[in-house]
């Protein structure tokens, strides 16, 4: 029998997860289907690869030599699948998928109409929610992956940027900014502010960007901190302040008169949206399409 990848997937799997049953739970597969597989591998190099005990489960040095070409080939599928995604013509499937706030109600409500004419046999079911509860969705399998605001730090997921954004100053229509030529932060931070709540992507990226420039966020005169977006955003139209935050958020209310964006001189407030999965878990080829769909997006003002 020629040597089989899921074989190596399952090995890289148990010995990172240094259990037969966590490495089955992960895989939805039963504990016996596992160890048959397992099995099947030390068979098939004549050695044995992993040593069960009551208390752990450890490598022989068989097990350590193989773990490394295990892993690049997890690596080598994952880059294999990227690349002929891009030439796919009939992908299917259902994508579970979880975004935050920001990405999911104003991003990609507009970016998955197109996407759905191109491959009308995906399906995608969308989860807005913040960034813990993406997190927990996808180590318990329930998301194929996340799209959030910073960038993941955990020992089993991987995070990867797929669009590009940038905060704009927003304010009410008629707004006395509105009718600047140039517009200074000295003079911005003037005006009340609605903000949103402490510790969201949003806050975090404006208060970077102004410590970077010198000005400490602490002094901002906030009249208002607000948990979401939409209620920052009737803050501003109902001229309570003005804020900082995705013109992707505003678009309608722009269209419609009731707000303005502008540019603050010598002020970028840049940010990337990432995408988030596990490294244990190949995504399927209507994932990677989905992916890099977002890529090619441009956000525009």
């Amino acid at each position: 029998m020629p040597l089989n990848y899921h074989q190596l997937h399952i090995f890289y799997l148990v010995a990172e997860q240094g259990s037969f049953s966590a490495a089955a739970q992960a895989l939805h597969m039963t504990q016996p289907a596992v160890t048959m597989q397992i099995q099947s591998l030390e068979d098939y190099f004549g050695s044995k690869l992993l040593i069960r005990s009551t208390k752990k489960l450890e490598l022989t040095e068989a097990g350590r030599a193989l773990l490394p070409y295990a892993k690049d080939a997890i690596g080598l599928m994952r880059s294999t699948e990227e690349a002929m995604a891009a030439f796919a013509t009939k992908l299917q499937g259902r994508l579970q998928l979880g975004a935050s706030l920001t990405i999911g109600e104003y991003v990609l409500p507009r970016l998955l109409g197109p996407f759905g004419k191109q491959y009308p046999d995906i399906s995608i079911a969308l989860k807005v929610m913040n960034t813990a509860q993406i997190m927990d969705e996808i180590a318990g399998h329930q998301l194929n992956f996340g799209l959030v605001e910073a960038p993941v730090h955990h020992p089993d997921m991987i995070s990867e940027p797929v669009m590009a954004d940038e905060l704009k100053l927003i304010v009410p229509s008629g707004h006395p900014l509105t009718a600047r030529e140039r517009i200074t932060l000295d003079e911005v931070v003037t005006y009340p502010f609605v903000l949103r709540e402490k510790g969201s992507g949003t806050r975090q990226v404006m208060e970077t960007e102004l410590i970077r420039l010198g000005f400490q966020p602490d002094r901002l005169d906030a009249t208002m901190e607000l948990g979401s977006t939409g209620a920052v955003k009737s803050a501003v139209e109902a001229g309570l302040g003005i804020t900082i935050i995705s013109p992707s958020s505003v678009k309608h209310e722009r269209e419609l008169g009731l707000v303005e964006v502008l540019d603050i001189e010598d002020a970028r407030f840049k940010r990337q949206f990432y995408s988030v999965h596990l490294k244990s878990m190949l995504l399927p080829g209507s994932a990677v399409t989905f992916l890099n769909y977002l890529r090619e997006q441009t956000l525009t003002v």
